[in-house]
């Protein structure tokens, strides 16, 4: 079978690979980088674990082929802390109980971290709204809400 030849930039490091060019993003990151903090639940774009930022974007991995990003910058939740240093927002789910099962939760702070960045954290409501598309079936969402919320008051 063929192959296609791609270079990323992925946490910071530069990969390059030769993957067969049906290979999702969220399948190159889990199997051939063994990133397993992306999380596979749907692969259907319908649930968010899988979010990641691509170029500084928020997008569902599952949803998109890893050829189709070739020179891209992706930022996964293996990459969001600098060292020992967790990011506010991975802090803010600690201290806010923002978890149970903790499946969803990569997906959630990569999410989170959009928002922040995009500027959808002015209110409650407006971070719901924006985090609508990750979905925590243990219905941590009060704890995620308020991680999102004291991350962005501490910013201003």
């Amino acid at each position: 079978m063929a192959t296609s030849e791609i270079e990323l930039t992925i946490n910071g490091h530069l990969q390059r690979l030769s993957l067969d060019p049906r290979t999702s993003l969220l399948d190159m990151l889990r199997e051939h980088l063994a990133l397993h903090g992306t999380k596979k639940g749907c692969d259907q774009g319908a649930c968010g674990a899988c979010t990641i930022l691509l170029d500084g974007k928020r997008i569902n991995s599952c949803l998109t082929l890893a050829v189709m990003h070739n020179g891209a910058h992706i930022t996964t939740i293996e990459g969001l802390a600098n060292g020992a240093e967790l990011h506010p927002l991975q802090a803010a789910f600690i201290e806010h109980d923002a978890f149970q099962c903790g499946y969803c939760t990569p997906g959630q702070i990569m999410s989170g971290v959009a928002c922040l960045a995009e500027g959808h954290a002015a209110s409650p409501e407006q971070i719901k709204a924006w985090m609508s598309g990750n979905i925590c079936r243990c219905g941590a969402y009060p704890g995620i809400v308020s991680a999102i919320t004291q991350t962005a008051n501490a910013s201003r």
